[in-house]
């Protein structure tokens, strides 16, 4: 996939650093941009250990070994999740959706706990109000019939829209631009609140770092 198209489906904030290879030209874990702990109590340093340093990291590493010697070995990682299929769609767009669910989070802040400039300005206009907004995406992921993400996206007219996405499914396959998401599969929550998928959405609400999807409606 062509460079300039690769920066046209740019929407993670870190897309330079997480495209970066190693010297054998390998895709690397990159590290989480708070502390293990950094999420407590709503979601444990334990369950960012699995979540992020095995889960992520075996998506990666999978993903690695299905490019090699392929066409895709030199692409960007938006541009596999585009083109793939198969298993290789599946481990890299679970990279792809995994790495924007982290980098939307945030340690908790009470004075930055609900969205300000432009995306509250969209969500009031699409929404109504923030707490439309706030029970229609929480209905959305708890929803959602077994393993998958819920979204927040945008489209070119600044619309935006709360999707539903199975498995790896991601909306940047379906011409989306998305800006938030949730992962709703069991190993994001289950160590810290077992199959309660309600209490882990209610917790998610306090560590959604605003200012990255801000960000990324550039």
């Amino acid at each position: 996939m062509k460079t300039e198209t690769c920066k046209e489906l740019d929407v993670l904030i870190s897309s330079t650093t997480i495209n970066k290879r190693n010297a054998e030209n390998k895709f690397t874990l990159p590290p989480l941009p708070y502390a293990e702990n950094g999420l407590e109590p709503y979601i444990s340093a334990r369950t960012l250990q699995f979540h992020h340093g095995k889960h992520l990291a075996a998506y990666i590493n999978n993903m690695n070994g299905l490019i090699a010697g392929t066409r895709y070995e030199n692409m960007c990682l938006e541009g596999i999740v585009m083109e793939s299929d198969g298993g290789l769609f599946n481990n890299a767009a679970q990279t792809y959706n995994h790495l924007f669910y982290f980098e939307a989070l945030r340690p908790h802040d009470a004075t930055k706990a609900v969205p300000t400039g432009k995306i509250a300005s969209l969500i009031d206009a699409s929404f109504g109000n923030f707490e439309t907004f706030k029970e229609t995406f929480t209905k959305a992921a708890s929803t959602l019939f077994g393993s998958g993400w819920a979204w927040l996206t945008v489209d070119k007219d600044g619309k935006l829209a709360i999707e539903q996405t199975a498995n790896a499914d991601t909306p940047l396959r379906h011409g989306k631009k998305p800006l938030l998401t949730i992962d709703v599969w069991e190993h994001a929550y289950y160590l810290d609140t077992q199959n309660a998928r309600p209490k882990y959405i209610e917790n998610f609400w306090n560590i959604i770092n605003w200012d990255i999807v801000n960000q990324r409606l550039r």
